[in-house]
């Protein structure tokens, strides 16, 4: 089961990865004001979703301890994250305070997900 788990803490870590480094490519446009979500985010983002939700049915399964408020606000944020960079994915120009919310957003999901014990 650990190794399992394993491949699953894995797969996490490469969404948040596309998901944060979308928005790090993206900072020098924000600035202008010419950033854009694009499909990295967005895939990203499900991966994050997906495989998180797994991880919290692996880990119950495996009679560990879930923090289940912890992982409700990390779903509540990912769920926005979510929500904007999906209805947001078409434009051509993002407005920087919802371009800002979202790597604010995966920022506080990185540090609630590492810090919050």
């Amino acid at each position: 089961m650990d190794v399992l788990i394993n491949v699953f803490v894995a797969l996490h870590i490469i969404g948040i990865a596309a998901l944060l480094g979308g928005f790090m490519t993206q900072m020098k446009a924000m600035g202008e004001g010419t950033a854009r979500f694009g499909p990295a985010m967005l895939h990203g983002a499900l991966t994050m979703l997906v495989t998180g939700v797994i991880l919290v049915g692996l880990n119950q399964a495996d009679d560990q301890t879930v923090n289940n408020i912890k992982i409700g606000v990390k779903l509540a944020i990912l769920v926005v994250i979510l929500g904007l960079v999906y209805v947001k994915r078409d434009e051509e120009r993002v407005d920087k305070a919802v371009f800002g919310a979202v790597g604010g957003l995966t920022m506080a999901n990185i540090f609630i997900a590492t810090v919050w014990t």
